[in-house]
């Protein structure tokens, strides 16, 4: 996926750098034209030069007489992903982001990337490993090699096609290491920042560490998963149940090789030949409302788990998502060994 820059262009250039930009974008060949501020000022496209020309308009002429004015965007901070699906439904394929000072702070492409949704996420990837030593007694699991990517670049990659570039990475053992391979995320276009753990905070503590979140919901996820979850459809199932908290769940079912009577104390009410029951087990992947981290306490070990219960007792809505793809949770050797063999085959596009 190609830097976001590439498609923005100073509109004091001259016709010639725009057209030989518009070249080499190819077919993702659509140009917005920003002043000395960042600030969208339009767009320009191979055939608005066409146009230009059969009107009369020359290489000498101002980019500012070939442009669509009022092109469409995303503005960053105020928008739904309702809004997102009808323009992607509608063919516009690339979008400029802008902020509340209409400067470009990123630019969607739909060919390389499923949505874009109004959602931060907190990766932890503080975590010893201590299940995978010796691997992990040098290098943090999450670096951890899959196929050719560390399992947290896979994770981080996941959501980068989804739209989310807003990222937290909670680091802790061997933090430094994370911290030295990903940067502040500017190589993939995205915003990463890290909450360093002073002490084990859990699975959801380090969401209280973090003041500055920029949307009003949250991701929260294990950076040891390996899945290919929609979280599209996360987010869309989220909002339909009008939900406070979602836990992404793994399906599996129990077959029972004999008849089940069903009684009521020892009275005999039914019986069930055979049957199949479906549980779901917690996959390590969370959504929820900015607002319910305000329910976690500061610098103290408090789990996902811990926070469900919490807001189940104070009434507040929290749903269970069936995580219908691929998920494995990578914490033993033959998890691992596993999850080898299934990146050959599973599809993560």
């Amino acid at each position: 996926m190609r830097n976001f820059s590439e498609h923005l262009l100073n509109i004091d250039q001259s016709v010639r750098v725009a057209l030989k930009r518009l070249d080499e974008l190819a077919a993702d060949a659509i140009i917005f034209l920003i002043d000395e501020d960042n600030r969208l000022i339009g767009s320009l496209t191979d055939g608005d030069l066409r146009r230009g020309f059969l009107r009369g308009l020359g290489f000498e002429d101002h980019l500012n007489k070939f442009i669509q004015p009022n092109p469409k965007f995303i503005n960053k901070e105020k928008y739904d992903l309702k809004s997102v699906i009808e323009l992607r439904e509608r063919y516009f394929v690339v979008l400029p982001v802008v902020d509340s000072d209409n400067k470009v702070v990123n630019v969607v492409n739909f060919r390389h990337q499923s949505s874009y949704l109004p959602v931060d996420a907190l990766i932890m990837a503080g975590g010893r490993g201590e299940r995978l030593r010796p691997l992990t007694d040098h290098i943090p699991k999450p670096l951890l090699k899959v196929g050719e990517k560390p399992i947290l670049e896979m994770n981080i990659d996941r959501l980068l096609k989804f739209g989310v570039d807003d990222i937290w990475i909670s680091v802790k053992y061997l933090g430094d290491q994370i911290q030295d391979y990903f940067k502040n995320g500017s190589d993939k276009s995205i915003h990463i920042q890290y909450v360093r753990e002073e002490k084990p905070l859990g699975t959801a503590g380090a969401l209280a560490l973090v003041e500055n979140f920029v949307h009003d919901y949250i991701l929260l996820m294990n950076s040891d998963l390996l899945t290919n979850i929609n979280l599209e459809d996360f987010f869309v199932f989220f909002k339909e149940n009008e939900a406070d908290f979602a836990v992404a769940c793994i399906p599996y079912q129990v077959n029972i090789p004999y008849a089940v009577m069903e009684t009521r104390g020892h009275f005999v009410v039914g019986l069930k030949e055979k049957p199949t029951y479906t549980h779901y087990s917690n996959a390590g992947i969370y959504l929820m409302k900015k607002e319910i981290i305000n329910k976690i306490p500061k610098n103290e070990f408090y789990n996902a788990t811990d926070l469900m219960d919490q807001l189940i007792q104070i009434g507040k809505k929290v749903v269970a998502y069936p995580l219908m793809g691929y998920w494995l949770d990578i914490g033993k050797h033959e998890d691992y060994k596993k999850a080898q063999e299934d990146i050959k085959h599973i599809n993560f596009k």
